[in-house]
């Protein structure tokens, strides 16, 4: 769930982290990184296994048929994507080192990506440290605002650093379009909650969205 889903005027959803499949994922934080959503609230919220796309389609004979030519199309789709020999991060950045050209290596770099493998790669007791403070932030911090003021969500712009304290602790976010600005950009909301309360941040996220009906189609300059 990242901030360029606020500036495209479409819903984004963050799970909680581990309650999606990372396979065929390559990860920059394991502690952190998951498989996010992107589409429009639900109705049924129906979800297949291991397949991290949501269809808005009802528990039909024709729905569910639906859903099971989409799994066996998806699961072709994905067994030409395994044949890729680039499996992990470290794989990434050899590969954009040797396609340097056509990754656009000198204009954009990849340090990010060497950071994080060294720092996922490290036992020293620096990233251990780091990692428990933020785990203290964590617990300090958002959940114990939650509990005591007994939130279901908080909300933030979504252009604010509100998915640096989602990611951190592993929580679960869900962006909808609030508005667009003067020159017609859109931005969006963030409702995020607890590990786990997906279900409650998909029915007020869902609320939102029929209260405010602000989402418009996009329109094209020529």
């Amino acid at each position: 769930m990242a901030p360029s889903l606020s500036a495209n005027s479409v819903v984004g959803i963050k799970p909680t982290l581990g309650l999606t499949s990372r396979a065929g994922v390559i990860l920059i934080s394991p502690r952190q990184d998951t498989v996010g959503k992107k589409g429009a609230i639900l109705v049924d919220n129906i979800e297949i296994s291991n397949i991290n796309v949501i269809l808005d389609v009802r528990e039909s004979g024709e729905g569910l048929a639906l859903l099971y030519e989409f799994k066996k199309a998806l699961n072709a789709y994905l067994s030409e994507l395994l044949v890729s020999p680039v499996r992990t991060l470290a794989d990434v950045i050899a590969f954009s080192i040797k396609h340097s050209k056509e990754e656009k290596l000198k204009e954009y770099g990849q340090d990010t990506f060497i950071m994080a493998e060294s720092l996922n790669r490290s036992n020293s007791s620096q990233v251990k440290r780091a990692i428990s403070n933020l785990k203290e932030l964590s617990r300090n911090g958002i959940e114990k605002v939650m509990r005591e003021k007994k939130l279901d969500a908080i909300l933030a712009p979504a252009n604010t650093p509100v998915y640096t304290i989602l990611a951190i602790g592993g929580y679960p976010g869900i962006t909808v379009p609030a508005g667009y600005d003067e020159e017609g950009v859109p931005f969006g909301i963030c409702f995020g909650g607890l590990r786990g309360s997906e279900p409650k941040l998909i029915e007020i996220a869902y609320s939102f969205e029929q209260a405010t009906h602000i989402r418009r189609p996009p329109t094209f300059k020529s």
